[in-house]
C-alpha cells in the first residue's frame, strides 16, 4: 500500500527535541522520511548558524527582540535543511554518472520488493546507457519527506514589555506559523491530543488546503492513540476543510518520549479497528470535508486525497515490520529508538551514545521528571539526572529554566512557570513545610517535585555537545528519551546496517531474548496496571472503580485478541507462536 512518493516503508519519527533535529539533512537525501521536532527555536537558530558556517553560506542571526522571532527563526532553520537535502539529493542523481557510490548507497538501501529497485535492476540487465540511467534517476527518485512536530499541549503565551501577546505568538501557534511559511512540500505531526485554538488557526494558511489539481502541498499528520481518537479529530479538522493525510497510531507505553497510556487497549486490536474500518473513516471525512471547502469557496478535488494509515512504537525485526504492512495494510512503520544508536542519522554525544548501547531492561524505565505530569521513559544515570541531584544535596533544587517552553503551571503565579524550575521547586517546597506531614509523607512528596527534570533544555544539548556548540545557557547536562525496545540493539551501527535490518537483509539485533512486540507492550501494560494505575486508584470510589475495570478489561481484550491472531495463519510468526502463546497465558494470569 506504499505510496509512490515514498521510496521506503519505514520512517523515523520525531525523537526528543534534539535527537532528530537534522536528521532529515542526513537521511531525507536517500529517500527516507524524518521527523523534527518544533519546540526548540534557540537550538534551530544554533543549528542554522553551525550549517551556514559549515556551507560557507551568510548568517543573519534572528535576534529574539524583533517581532515574531520564534516563526522567523523556525522559517529559516526548515528553508534551510530544504534546501541542503535537495542539494545533496540532486548530486546522488547525478551521481548516476560522476560519484557512484552516493547513487548505489541511495538504490541498495531500498527494500528488494522496492519497484524503484527492480526498474533499475532491469535496466542495469538491459544494459541501459548512462544517459538512460540519468533520466530515469530524474524522473524516479525522491527525496524523504522533511516532516515537522508540534506536541500540541506545549502553547504557553508570550508576553512583550509585561503585556500577554495575542494566541498566534503562543509557541505552538508561532511553531505552526513557522511550517506553514516554510519552503517546505511535507508534513506536520500534531501530536499528545487536541487544541482546538491551534486546530481553527490552521485555517489561516493556503497551503493546507488543496489546490485546483487537488494538490495539498502542506500535510496534517494526526498521532492518534486509538480509532475513535482519530474518526473525531479527523471529522472536526474535515469541518474546517482540512484534510488528515495520515493518521499515526502510536502504542501507549512501548514507545519513546512521553507515555500516554491508553485505557488498556492494546496496539493490534487498535490496528485492526483501522485495518476494519478504514474506509468508512475515508468515506465519512471525505464527505463532510467536501462540504466544508464548498462553503469556503475553496477547490474540491476531483479524487479523494490520500489518507495513510502508519504505526509506531517498539517494532525492532524485519519481520514485524512485514507483518505489521502486511495484515494491517499499514502505509509505512516507525522506527525510532534504534536510530539513536546510528551516528549518521541521529547527532549525539558519544557519551550518551555508549550510556544507550549499555543500556539494560532496568536502565530505561517510565520516569516522573516530565514537568508535563505525563509519564517519560528516561536512561538512568542520565547526565541531566545527575546534575539535577547534586543541586538537591546542595539544597538548591530545580533547574534556572533558561528555555521555558514548559512554563504551563500557574498555582503560585500569574504567568505561568515550569514546574521543573527552582522558582516553582522552592514555592512547592515551602508549601509543603507548613502542612505539618509524618516524615515518610514529606518524603515522598518531596521527592514527587524535585523529580521533575529540566528536558527541554536536556533533550536538545546532546546535538550541541555533539557540534561543539556553544551550551552555556543549557549546562551540559543531557536528557534522553528512549523507548523499552531500545534495550535489545547493543552497538553502533551505520545507516545502510540499520535499514538491512528493517528490511531483513542482515541483523543487528546481537540479544535472542526480545519477546514480540506485542507481547512487550502487553507485559508494559500489565505492570503499569499493577505498579501505577492501582496503587492511585481507591476501588471504593465508583468512578475509580469503573476505569481500574475498563483498564482490566482492555488489557483482557487484547489478550483474547493476540490469542487468537497468533493461533491463525496470517501471523508469519514461523514457529514463534508456542512461545507468544504461553507469554499471553503468562500474562492473563497476572492479571488475576
Amino acid at each position: 500500500m506504499n505510496h509512490l512518493g515514498n521510496p521506503h516503508t519505514f520512517h523515523i519519527p520525531v525523537m526528543g527535541i534534539g535527537y532528530s533535529i537534522d536528521t532529515a539533512v542526513r537521511v531525507a537525501p536517500y529517500g527516507i522520511s524524518s521527523v523534527i521536532s518544533l519546540v526548540d527555536d534557540i537550538l534551530m537558530e544554533k543549528m542554522r548558524e553551525f550549517y551556514s558556517h559549515k556551507l560557507n553560506i551568510p548568517f543573519q542571526p534572528i535576534s529574539r527582540r524583533i517581532k515574531d522571532f520564534r516563526a522567523k527563526r523556525i522559517t529559516s532553520y526548515l528553508n534551510l535543511v530544504d534546501t541542503m537535502v535537495k542539494e545533496k539529493f540532486e548530486e546522488i542523481k547525478l551521481a548516476a554518472i560522476e560519484k557512484k557510490d552516493e547513487f548505489d548507497r541511495y538504490i541498495e538501501m531500498l527494500p528488494d520488493f522496492s519497484t524503484l529497485k527492480t526498474e533499475f535492476n532491469d535496466l542495469i540487465a538491459a544494459k541501459a546507457s548512462m544517459a538512460e540511467i540519468k533520466k530515469w534517476a530524474a524522473n524516479r527518485l525522491r527525496p524523504g519527506s522533511i516532516d515537522v512536530n508540534i506536541m500540541t499541549k506545549l502553547d504557553k503565551e508570550n508576553y512583550l514589555s509585561g503585556e500577554t501577546l495575542p494566541p498566534e505568538f503562543n509557541d505552538a501557534h508561532a511553531a505552526l506559523r513557522g511550517f506553514a511559511e516554510s519552503n517546505l512540500e511535507s508534513s506536520i505531526v500534531l501530536s499528545a491530543g487536541m487544541n482546538p485554538r491551534l486546530y481553527a488557526y490552521l485555517e489561516n494558511f493556503d497551503d493546507f488546503y488543496p489546490d485546483q489539481s487537488g494538490y495539498i502541498k502542506k500535510k496534517i499528520v494526526l498521532k492518534v492513540s486509538d480509532y475513535r481518537s482519530a474518526i473525531i479529530q479527523g471529522k472536526y479538522l474535515a469541518k474546517k476543510g482540512i484534510w488528515v493525510s495520515e493518521y499515526r497510531v502510536e502504542s501507549g507505553l512501548n514507545c519513546g518520549g512521553h507515555a500516554f497510556a491508553s485505557d488498556g487497549a492494546l496496539l493490534g486490536p487498535i490496528l485492526e479497528a483501522f485495518k476494519n474500518s478504514r474506509e468508512e473513516l475515508t468515506h465519512e471525512v471525505h464527505e463532510i470535508w467536501s462540504q466544508a471547502l464548498i462553503a469556503r469557496n475553496r477547490p474540491v478535488p476531483a479524487e479523494i486525497p490520500e489518507m495513510r494509515i502508519t504505526a509506531q512504537g517498539g517494532v525492532g525485526t524485519a519481520e514485524e515490520q512485514e507483518f505489521l504492512m502486511d495484515y494491517y495494510g499499514l502505509d509505512s512503520v516507525g522506527w525510532g529508538s534504534p536510530f539513536l544508536l546510528v551516528p549518521e542519522a541521529v547527532t549525539m554525544d558519544e557519551e550518551t551514545r555508549h550510556q544507550l548501547a549499555a543500556s539494560t531492561e532496568d536502565d530505561v524505565y517510565l520516569s516522573g521528571i516530565s514537568p508535563l505530569g505525563v509519564p517519560f521513559y528516561s536512561l538512568r544515570g542520565n547526565t541531566k539526572d545527575v546534575e539535577k541531584e547534586a543541586r538537591i544535596i546542595k539544597g538548591e533544587p530545580g533547574s534556572p529554566c533558561p528555555k521555558q517552553y514548559a512554563s504551563l503551571d500557574t498555582e503560585f503565579t500569574d504567568k505561568a512557570i515550569c514546574t521543573a524550575s527552582r522558582e516553582y521547586q522552592q514555592l512547592k517546597i515551602d508549601q509543603l513545610d507548613h502542612l505539618g506531614l509524618s516524615e515518610a509523607e514529606y518524603k515522598a512528596k518531596f521527592d514527587a517535585i524535585v523529580e521533575k527534570s529540566c528536558i527541554c533544555v536536556g533533550l536538545g544539548t546532546s546535538s550541541l555537545l555533539a557540534n561543539d556548540l556553544n551550551h552555556r545557557a543549557e549546562g551540559a547536562g543531557v536528557s534522553v528519551c528512549p523507548g523499552p525496545n531500545l534495550v535489545y540493539f547493543t552497538k553502533e551501527v551505520t545507516l545502510p546496517e540499520m535499514v538491512g535490518h528493517i528490511y531483513g537483509k542482515n541483523n543487528i539485533m546481537e540479544r535472542t531474548d526480545r519477546p514480540h512486540m506485542f507481547v512487550k507492550e502487553l507485559g508494559i501494560y500489565v505492570d503499569y496496571l499493577k505498579n501505577r494505575l492501582a496503587p492511585r486508584l481507591n476501588p471504593a470510589n465508583p468512578k475509580e472503580k469503573k476505569t481500574l475495570d475498563s483498564f482490566q478489561q482492555g488489557i483482557r481484550e487484547g489478550i483474547q485478541y493476540y490469542k487468537e491472531l497468533f493461533s491463525g495463519k496470517l501471523t508469519q510468526m514461523q514457529g514463534k507462536v508456542d512461545e507468544i502463546l504461553k507469554e499471553l497465558d503468562k500474562k492473563e494470569a497476572e492479571l488475576g
